[in-house]
């Protein structure tokens, strides 16, 4: 019989199943409502601008517009895929960047504000 219980390094058991992590996250300093809501509009910000940088990238080398709906027959499969990873990536990646930013400014500001 297998045994559905990890042990750690003393040999104690974790309590988790085998091969699940059963380590919670450690608590984020600064992380609150305010964080949160900078967070968010951290990344709806640099999605904005990341959606218009890229459809001005797309215009540039392609020298036509971004289809507006990919989805339609229309609108070429090469297109419609291009675009919709060209934007997947390009939009996920600048949120990832734009909230980190936001959360480690967060998080300097506060250490280094005085405590009243």
């Amino acid at each position: 019989m297998i045994s559905t219980q990890r042990t750690g390094a003393a040999g104690e058991s974790t309590g988790g199943p085998a091969g699940i992590r059963e380590d919670r996250m450690a608590e984020k300093r600064g992380d609150g409502a305010g964080g949160k809501a900078l967070n968010a509009v951290a990344a709806l910000g640099a999605t904005f601008v990341a959606r218009k940088v890229a459809t001005m990238a797309w215009t540039k080398i392609t020298g036509k517009e971004p289809p507006s709906d990919p989805e339609d027959p229309a609108v070429g499969m090469a297109e419609a895929l291009g675009w919709a990873i060209a934007m997947g990536v390009v939009v996920a990646a600048v949120r990832v960047l734009a909230v980190r930013a936001a959360t480690t400014r967060a998080r300097h500001q506060a250490t280094e504000s005085p405590s009243s």
